[in-house]
């Protein structure tokens, strides 16, 4: 039995919009990519030694939301991708907004924690200019050069295509975090220990997560009888409408 209808391009709207349905599938898929996002942006303040090496918490989730990503680009295609990336985004500003506002909120008189509040959820301007621009920069360029390997290869070799896209998206987003996040606080020889440190261990949880990845993407292409290729897909980031793709076989 189906999950539901697929995500699919409709008949154009007025507006020249593609009408849009959702599976069940789709909609599990996208909300695990948007908790493990959120998951990892409140638990990164904490830094922990992991195989020696020192890292923030929200490393062990964070590239979760690569790997789904990943699964959204090649079931579903880039645009779909797109549209989650923002809708990550949007959910991202929404909570770092309520956090704030809690921040500002008058404390009960009895309610000892406010400290402990702001050094935990506080963010400052420049680690959330940091996190924002890593984030977009890192999952446009992993769903976009998946879905080109994915054309590139005809749809073969699903693993070079999802470690190949991280060695990018994953690269990109920690050289471009922790260069605004730290540049001019720790000196450049650390800085660039941290980036490849982070990098190292981002891709090698990739490359150990590849049965993972195959399992889900073989489960989502039966059910939704779905595999999308990106022929002539406007690979914009900010075009928010579902361009012309061509559907392989399952």
């Amino acid at each position: 039995m189906r999950g539901g209808p697929v995500l699919e391009s409709g008949p154009l709207t007025k507006e020249g919009e593609f009408a849009v349905k959702v599976s069940f599938w789709f909609v599990i898929i996208t909300a695990l990519f948007v908790t493990c996002l959120l998951t990892a942006n409140i638990i990164a303040v904490k830094l922990i030694i992991l195989f020696g090496l020192l890292v923030p918490a929200g490393i062990i989730v964070f590239p979760l939301s690569y790997l789904f990503g990943d699964v959204l680009t090649e079931v579903y295609g880039y645009a779909t991708a797109r549209l989650v990336i923002w809708l990550g985004f949007g959910c991202n500003l929404l909570a770092v907004t309520a956090i704030y506002l809690g921040g500002l909120a008058p404390a009960a008189p009895f309610w000892q924690q406010q400290a402990a509040y702001e050094a935990i959820l506080g963010f400052t301007p420049r680690l959330l200019l940091a996190s924002f621009t890593a984030y977009l920069v890192g999952e446009f360029a992993n769903s976009f050069v998946l879905a080109k390997l994915k054309i590139a290869t005809q749809g073969r070799w699903l693993w070079t295509r999802t470690i190949g896209s991280t060695l990018v998206g994953e690269g990109l987003d920690t050289l471009i975090f922790i260069s605004i996040a730290f540049w001019g606080i720790i000196p450049p020889r650390l800085m660039l220990t941290a980036i490849l440190t982070q990098w190292m261990f981002k891709v090698v949880y990739e490359v150990i997560a590849t049965p993972l990845t195959y399992w889900i993407v073989a489960f989502l292409k039966r059910r939704e009888q779905l595999d999308t290729y990106d022929y002539r897909t406007n690979f914009s980031p900010i075009l928010f409408r579902h361009g012309a793709v061509e559907r392989g076989p399952v």
